[in-house]
């Protein structure tokens, strides 16, 4: 990636064709390393700040005193001063796939009654001791 950037320093048309934020998000994995941005995500420049969206806050503690360093890194990377700050922001988690449910399979099963409930005990002691004590609770 440093061998592209050198050659988009060394380019007055490509400045024309990538700006500052496509740069930034394009050099990122080779400014932080495979782990940090596995871990990142949406990266954008606001006015001179690059804005990144974490996973929680204990990689924005984790990453805010790295700044510097990473700054350093892309400017190398990108040639480009443009960027003074990097703003770490915890990322809205997102939802995870999940399964439908079939209509059939949940009307399939009839609802369990308490009496239902003593028989899947399997010891016969505990099964008693649950009913005497359910009789009980309920009076």
């Amino acid at each position: 990636m440093e061998s592209a950037a050198r050659v988009m320093r060394s380019k007055k048309i490509s400045r024309d064709l990538m700006s500052d934020e496509d740069m930034a998000r394009a050099v990122w994995p080779a400014a932080v390393g495979k782990g940090i941005a596995a871990h990142t995500s949406r990266v954008r420049v606001v006015r001179t700040t690059l804005v990144v969206e974490v996973e929680d806050a204990i990689w924005q503690k984790q990453l805010r005193p790295l700044t510097p360093a990473i700054l350093d890194r892309l400017r190398k990377l990108t040639g480009s001063d443009e960027i003074k700050d990097i703003e770490f922001r915890i990322a809205i988690p997102r939802r995870q796939p999940q399964r439908t449910g079939s209509r059939e399979s949940s009307e399939a099963e009839p609802a369990i009654s308490a009496e239902d409930d003593a028989e899947r005990i399997q010891d016969p002691v505990l099964k008693k001791v649950y009913r005497v004590s359910r009789r009980k609770a309920t009076g």
